[in-house]
């Protein structure tokens, strides 16, 4: 299959995520006994590519308040992305606007590879949990125009709202607030699918954002470590066939305009 690069994408930010089994103490407290030592070994293998670090402030909190939660950022330089977080059970891959899926990968799979071989017991590693998500917005004004109309003829996505529900009722009908879900089983990469519009903002102007993300709940760890880079492969693969799907037509040429 060609792959297509549109030349003005929506991207707003993409995400791999992955997480590892927790140690469960008295009183149901989830820890990683092994994360101040994680920081620093990964970091050590990490510095070439991503030499700026930074502490976020839960990083001073104890790991078993927040589990699976980021405390550290590793970036190419101050506020630059891409990034890597690391928190006690995670460890994330971020890239924004100048995301391509081939460097995007190679990032992901290393990532991966440096996880094993710095993790102190690398025999206890379990990863049982995977995130692809794409998060893409465009410019929307909620007042002059019609977001259902936009989602029907612009994202292949059909809601409707009974217009008796604003008729000579004193409610507006222009939404203050949109978050339409939905979650459909998948057999392969075997996992969750998740579609997700919301209203919010993209560089301080409102827009419509919506979200593309597969999860995985298989169980990896040393030995079949290659089956996360073939979720990742086949998440990918998934993900991207519905964010083309969704906008064939008009916005597939307003992202990719002809030079």
């Amino acid at each position: 299959m060609t792959r297509v690069i549109l030349r003005n994408k929506p991207l707003v930010e993409a995400i791999f995520e992955l997480h590892w089994e927790l140690e469960q103490r008295e009183g149901g407290l989830l820890v990683d006994p092994h994360t101040r030592l994680l920081v620093g070994r990964l970091y050590d293998r990490l510095e070439d590519e991503y030499p700026f670090h930074e502490e976020l402030p839960l990083a001073v909190m104890p790991d078993e308040i927040a589990p699976y939660a980021v405390r550290h950022r590793f970036r190419r330089a101050e506020n630059q992305w891409p990034l890597v977080q690391l928190g006690p059970g995670v460890v994330t891959l971020n890239d924004t606007v100048d995301y391509v899926w081939e460097t995007f990968e190679k990032r992901a799979k290393r990532l991966v590879d440096l996880l094993f071989a710095t993790y102190p017991s690398p025999e206890k590693l379990a990863v049982d949990y995977l995130l692809l998500r794409y998060i893409d917005a465009v410019d929307f004004d909620f007042e002059r125009e019609n977001v259902y109309e936009f989602l029907r003829d612009k994202l292949k996505t059909r809601v409707e709202l009974l217009p008796s529900l604003f008729i000579q009722t004193g409610v507006h009908d222009v939404p203050l607030h949109l978050d339409l879900r939905f979650a459909f089983p998948v057999a392969t990469p075997r996992g969750e699918m998740n579609l997700r519009f919301a209203r919010g903002e993209r560089g301080g102007s409102e827009a419509l954002v919506w979200e593309i993300t597969l999860v995985g709940r298989d169980r990896y760890d040393a030995d079949t470590k290659d089956g996360i880079t073939e979720w990742l492969e086949q998440a990918h693969a998934l993900t991207d066939d519905w964010f083309f799907k969704l906008i064939e037509g008009d916005l597939k040429v307003r992202f990719d305009p002809c030079p």
